[in-house]
C-alpha cells in the first residue's frame, strides 16, 4: 500500500485531505506494508504532522509495516515530536563529585573577591587622581553638593544617632551594673560604659548606622542615574561625574563621620550617666568626675581617629557600587543591598585592624 503525500499539508487546507484519509482507513486494501512518501510536500506543520502520525499508527494497529519515505529531517522531528505526545528530550544532568562542586564553587568565590577587590583598588585609584586635580585646581571643587551631601548624611542622621546611641549607652550601663554588683565592683561601671564608647561602640554604631542609612543612598542615587543615562549625558556636556557625584559625597561623609561620632560618644555618655544615676544613686557631679578619671585623651582619640577611614571606606563602596549599575530597576536594587552589605563588613573588619594596631602600640 502505497500513499503519496503531495501540496500543502497545512491546518487550512487539511479538512478535504483528512476526510481522504478517513476513508481509505475505513477500508484498508489487503496489504502486508505500507509506505507514506513525503517527496511532494510543499508545506508541513504541526496539523499535518498530526493526521500523518495518526494514519502511520492506524496502519500499524491493522498490521501492516509501515515505512517513512523520503522524509526530511524538520518532518521526521516534528513527526517524532506527535508521536512521542509532544514530551520534549529528557535533559541529563551529568552528576560531579561534591568534592569537585565544593572546590568549584570556592574557586568562583575567589575570584570574585579578586575582581571586586581589584576594581575597588581602581576606583580608589581614580578618586585620588581626582582629589589630586582638585587640589590643584580649587575652583573645580563642587562646594554646592559637598554642603548637600554634608547635611544629608550628617546633620539629617543626628536624631537617629542620638536616639541609638542613647539606648545603647544605657543598656551597657544596665547590664554592666548588675554583673559587676556581682563582686561588689559596680562602681566601675562608670569606667565600662566610658572605655567601651569612646573607643569602640560609638563610632562602630554610627558607621553602621551611616552605612545602612547615607552609603545606601548613596548607591541608590548615582544608580538611578545609571539607569536613566543622566551619566552618560554629563560624559557628553564634558563634566567628570567623579568630580560631580563621587568626589563631593566622599568629603562630604569624611566630615560627617567624626562629628556623629563625637556626638554619639556624648549620647552614649549620657544614656549611661541616666542608668548610673537611677540604679547605684550616683549623682551627676561624681558621674562626670568618675568619666575624667577613666579615661585619658587617646580614650576618646582613638574613635575620632578612626571615623575617616571608616567614612571613606562606607562612602566608595557605596560610590561604586552606585556606578556598576547596569541599567534596570533590579540592578539598582541589587547593588544597593551590596554596598550596604560590603560597607558594614569592611567597617568591621577595619575597626578590628585598628583595635589590634592600637593595642600594639599601647594606645
Amino acid at each position: 500500500m502505497r500513499i503519496v503525500a503531495a501540496g500543502d499539508w497545512s491546518i487550512v487546507h487539511l479538512d478535504p485531505i483528512d476526510r481522504q484519509l478517513r476513508k481509505l482507513l475505513a477500508a484498508p486494501p489487503e496489504a502486508r506494508r505500507a509506505e507514506i512518501d513525503f517527496t511532494d510536500i510543499s508545506r508541513f506543520d504541526t496539523a499535518g504532522a498530526c493526521v500523518l502520525a495518526r494514519t502511520a499508527t492506524f496502519l500499524r494497529a491493522g498490521g501492516l509495516a509501515v515505512d517513512l519515505k523520503n522524509i526530511s529531517e524538520a518532518q521526521r522531528i516534528l513527526i517524532d515530536k506527535i508521536g512521542r505526545g509532544g514530551v520534549p528530550e529528557p535533559v541529563i544532568h551529568l552528576s560531579q563529585p561534591l568534592y569537585i562542586e565544593f572546590t568549584g564553587r570556592v574557586g568562583e568565590a575567589v575570584r570574585a573577591i579578586g575582581g571586586e577587590a581589584l576594581g575597588m583598588l581602581g576606583f580608589v585609584g581614580a578618586v585620588v587622581v581626582t582629589a589630586g586635580r582638585t587640589i590643584v585646581h580649587p575652583s573645580r571643587f563642587r562646594i554646592v553638593p559637598f554642603m548637600h551631601h554634608m547635611e544629608k548624611a550628617g546633620f539629617d542622621a543626628l536624631p537617629l544617632v542620638c536616639l541609638l546611641t542613647f539606648l545603647i549607652g544605657a543598656v551597657v550601663a544596665q547590664q554592666g551594673a548588675v554583673q559587676l554588683k556581682q563582686f561588689g565592683a559596680e562602681v566601675f561601671t562608670v569606667n565600662l560604659i566610658a572605655i567601651i564608647f569612646l573607643r569602640e561602640v560609638g563610632l562602630l554604631l554610627t558607621a553602621i548606622i551611616v552605612a545602612g542609612r547615607s552609603g545606601s543612598a548613596f548607591t541608590a542615587e548615582i544608580g538611578s542615574m545609571k539607569m536613566r543615562e543622566e551619566i552618560d549625558a554629563m560624559r557628553t556636556l564634558g563634566l567628570d561625574p567623579m568630580e560631580m557625584l563621587v568626589l563631593p559625597r566622599v568629603l562630604a561623609l569624611i566630615v560627617a563621620l567624626p562629628l556623629l561620632t563625637f556626638v554619639a560618644n556624648i549620647m552614649g555618655l549620657i544614656g549611661g550617666g541616666v542608668v548610673v544615676q537611677l540604679m547605684l544613686n550616683m549623682s551627676p557631679g561624681v558621674y562626670i568626675q568618675r568619666v575624667q578619671e577613666a579615661i585619658g585623651f587617646w580614650t576618646f582619640g582613638v574613635g575620632l581617629v578612626k571615623a575617616p577611614f571608616m567614612a571613606a571606606t562606607i562612602a566608595l563602596v557605596g560610590c561604586r557600587a552606585g556606578m556598576a549599575v547596569s541599567g534596570s530597576a533590579e540592578s539598582v536594587g541589587a547593588q544597593t543591598t551590596r554596598s550596604v552589605v560590603y560597607s558594614i563588613f569592611l567597617v568591621i573588619v577595619l575597626d578590628a585592624l585598628f583595635a589590634m594596631f592600637f593595642t600594639a602600640v599601647d594606645i
